[in-house]
């Protein structure tokens, strides 16, 4: 394996995927799987599957840090920075230009046309992915009952996190009891998920910055958009920005491509210039390269265990009721009309039709379609 090579495509890849990577975390995933697993074969399903498990048990960005996971997967501990920083890279370029803008004309550019194609697109490139994703998590009829029933529980906003774990402890303990003789088990597929779910003005700026966003990068679990509830109580609140602007980094966070913790780089800008963007950019995804350093090692152990495979079993198939769950979601929000119907329906049959078509092509075909339908009545 020539390692020169591999970060070049590490770098091409992530450049690209950074580029077209519309739609939030869930999409950025869907389309990596259809990079890296259908068409360059760097992984098999089920080795995604689990660097999903892990990226969701640990705080920070999910599609940054599976970006992070891939590169470290393909080419060690210099694959983890490249992919990481060539995935970043572009939504923090454009989101800057966003900011720039902003802060000259006090408003952002009316791109909406584009992303009302752009979402429904979205929806078909996540359903590509999920499917065989899905058929591989879904083992057995255990596992097929603990996702539906994390996918039932998201709905009533149960948080992600102790759904992920307790589906995971709950697999590892029915295991336990199996391999022990223990008798009378499927109860607990029931009960089980109740019980786990139970030195000058502007240096001092930026550290204040640093260490507000270093410390959301740490804590911060689940999608990038529950960052902006936190950003509402540590900076808002606090009168370090308007509600007005929070908004503004949101509406920014989710027309640019890339991962959505970028709409901080645009809030940084605002707070105290180019500096107070890239001290805020570093500090939020700074996390989230340590945090897959220190873990990415342990995700074959686990595999290759026969105690943890069945919790990191149970994390994969609650992974994928998540996502699905999400899905589902953003299809109510996005596909409201005949127009986005269409779009959807057009985008879906494409896929199934052209597997190997890249990404890149339906999200830019939805975005051209959009605008066309757009404005007609």
């Amino acid at each position: 394996m020539n390692n020169s090579n591999d970060l070049k495509d590490l770098a091409k890849l992530f450049l690209k995927l950074g580029i077209i990577g519309f739609g939030g975390p869930v999409a950025h995933i869907a389309m990596m799987q259809k990079e890296v697993v259908v068409e360059k074969k760097w992984l098999t399903d089920q080795e995604f599957l689990d660097l999903i498990g892990a990226t969701n048990i640990i705080p920070g960005p999910n599609s940054t840090e599976m970006a992070i996971h891939i590169g470290r997967e393909r080419a060690g501990w210099k694959g983890l920075i490249v992919a990481g920083l060539c995935f970043i890279l572009p939504a923090v370029i454009i989101t800057g230009t966003f900011a720039w803008l902003y802060k000259k004309y006090g408003q952002l550019p009316e791109i909406y046309p584009f992303i009302y194609g752009i979402k429904p697109a979205i929806i078909a490139i996540i359903l590509g992915a999920v499917f065989p994703l899905a058929k591989k998590s879904v083992k057995t009829f255990r596992l097929a009952a603990v996702g539906v029933i994390v996918l039932i529980c998201s709905f009533f906003k149960i948080n992600e996190i102790g759904l992920m774990f307790g589906a995971g402890l709950l697999l590892l303990i029915i295991d336990y009891l199996q391999k022990n003789n223990v008798k009378r088990l499927n109860n607990l597929i029931f009960i089980g998920p109740l019980q786990f779910l139970l030195s000058d003005v502007y240096s001092l700026l930026n550290l204040k910055l640093f260490w507000t966003f270093l410390k959301v990068g740490a804590i911060l679990y689940g999608s990038g958009y529950v960052l902006f509830a936190f950003l509402n109580t540590e900076l808002v609140s606090k009168g370090i920005i308007t509600r007005q602007e929070l908004i503004d980094a949101i509406a920014v966070g989710q027309f640019t491509p890339g991962p959505v913790f970028s709409s901080v780089t645009f809030i940084g800008y605002q707070i105290n210039g180019i500096s107070g963007a890239l001290v805020s950019t570093l500090a939020i995804f700074l996390p989230s390269f340590i945090l897959v350093a220190l873990t990415g090692p342990f995700v074959n152990k686990m595999r290759n265990s026969s105690t943890f495979s069945s919790f990191l079993n149970g994390v994969n198939v609650a992974s994928i009721a998540l996502i699905i769950s999400v899905c589902i979601t953003m299809g109510i929000d996005s596909i409201t009309d005949w127009k986005t119907t269409l779009i959807a329906c057009v985008s879906i049959a494409i896929l199934f039709v052209f597997k190997k078509l890249n990404s890149a092509f339906v999200v830019i075909g939805g975005a051209l379609l959009g605008y066309l339908l757009y404005f007609l009545t």
